[in-house]
């Protein structure tokens, strides 16, 4: 039993240190020499990319980003799949559906280590395409649902914080509604209010009508907490 809880832990640890590798920060040191957290909106994330390097950089950080959501599955689901772990689980655990839990737990590690990163003291992205790459490992169908509601806000509104909220809305409703085990709706509430929460300095901007679009750059400089 001591060896399944250090497993279990140490696949804690290992969506955390995932999420956590600060690829929009590696990427704009590289390119330009700078300090994306104090550049624009102090967002390490793929958008803050955008606005600050360019649109090659951007894709990348996003579609590293996801990869990172999609590994920290990947790696509790590889493990659970070890006939192993059947033996060391506890007489009352079933691994068959303890594994959604853990999936559940790993993807939140995830995305709290992509905004709260180790490696650039504790400071990180707005969880958006992480978050998409939790969805993608844990149920596809739900992840592009999701995604489509930010695609179509996206389209209408050309603000990506908007868009984002607006998935991380839908996100709880669509996991209800396709019929997704109690674990992953957990997850989508969770994952949820944690992107909305973390856009609190976006819906201000949105409120007082100064949030950029597309394209356009922001003017003032980053909180010293970003959010």
């Amino acid at each position: 039993m001591v060896l399944w809880l250090v497993i279990n832990f140490s696949l804690l640890i290992a969506g955390y240190l995932f999420g956590s590798i600060p690829t929009g920060y590696i990427v704009a040191r590289k390119q330009l020499g700078i300090d994306i957290r104090e550049e624009g909106s102090g967002s390490t994330g793929a958008t803050n990319v955008l606005r600050t390097v360019g649109k090659g950089a951007a894709l990348f950080v996003f579609l590293v980003d996801v990869s990172k959501g999609i590994a920290a599955i990947a790696l509790v689901r590889a493990l659970y799949s070890w006939p192993a772990m059947t033996q060391l689980a506890p007489p009352t655990v079933d691994p068959s559906i303890w594994v959604y839990w853990m999936a559940m737990v790993a993807g939140i590690a995830a995305l709290v280590g992509h905004t709260k990163s180790v490696w650039i003291e504790f400071r990180g992205g707005k969880a958006v395409a992480t978050s998409l790459g939790v969805l993608l490992a844990l149920c596809w169908p739900v992840a592009l649902l999701t995604f489509s509601v930010f695609g179509i806000m996206l389209s209408i509104s050309r603000i990506v914080s908007l868009s984002s909220m607006s998935g991380a809305i839908a996100l709880p409703a669509v996991m209800f509604l396709m019929n997704q085990p109690l674990p992953y709706l957990l997850f989508g509430f969770c994952a949820g209010f944690y992107v909305i929460w973390l856009h609190r300095s976006n819906i201000g901007r949105l409120m007082a009508g100064t949030e950029p679009r597309i394209g356009q750059k922001l003017q003032q400089q980053s909180e010293s907490l970003q959010s």
